[in-house]
């Protein structure tokens, strides 16, 4: 097996980090035991655990706002130009459009995704600190779940370290 560069470690790194919060906070929630994480290589999802002893894929996607903000998040230096594009973001989007912009974006792209999978559920974790989980669940029926995707069951960590807990995009019983 190839070596990962360190961007491609990190990637892995942080998907781990949000499928164990996921993971955590389903089982404590649901009652049932998710257990045995493991990463896969590309063409299936992201990683694989077991649901009450059924494999089952998980797909795990960071919603950040946009990519200038991932930099400023994850502790990337950032120049000024950058520093300036952010200032103006935040001047022309109130934060509530920017969410549902990011989180259909999300969605989107990742509904042109095929996998070699039975099952596959699609966790997206919350990485803005100033996206909350009241905010996320305000726009749960204004979200635009596309109508052909890959996945089972969508769900979402309210925040980065998961202390909000998750909250489930579709199939959605409030619609």
């Amino acid at each position: 097996m190839a070596k990962l560069s360190s961007s491609e470690q990190e990637k892995v790194e942080l998907e781990h980090q949000a499928a164990k919060i996921f993971m955590r906070c389903y089982e404590r929630d649901s009652g049932h035991e998710i257990r045995h994480l493991w990463h896969n290589r590309p063409s299936k999802p992201d990683v694989s655990c077991r649901l009450e002893g059924e494999r089952l894929d998980l797909e795990i996607a960071h919603l950040y706002g946009s990519e200038l903000e991932a930099k400023q998040i994850l502790g990337r230096e950032l120049n000024e130009e950058t520093c300036l594009e952010l200032r103006n973001l935040d001047s022309m989007t109130q934060p509530e459009e920017r969410l549902l912009k990011a989180l259909n974006r999300i969605l989107y792209n990742k509904s042109l995704k095929h996998y070699r999978s039975e099952r596959v559920w699609l966790v997206i974790r919350n990485a803005h600190p100033a996206w909350d989980r009241a905010q996320i669940e305000a726009l749960r029926n204004k979200i635009d779940v596309p109508p052909s995707h890959p996945f089972e069951q969508i769900w979402m960590v309210g925040d980065w370290e998961g202390e909000s807990g998750i909250i489930k995009l579709f199939p959605c019983a409030l619609r």
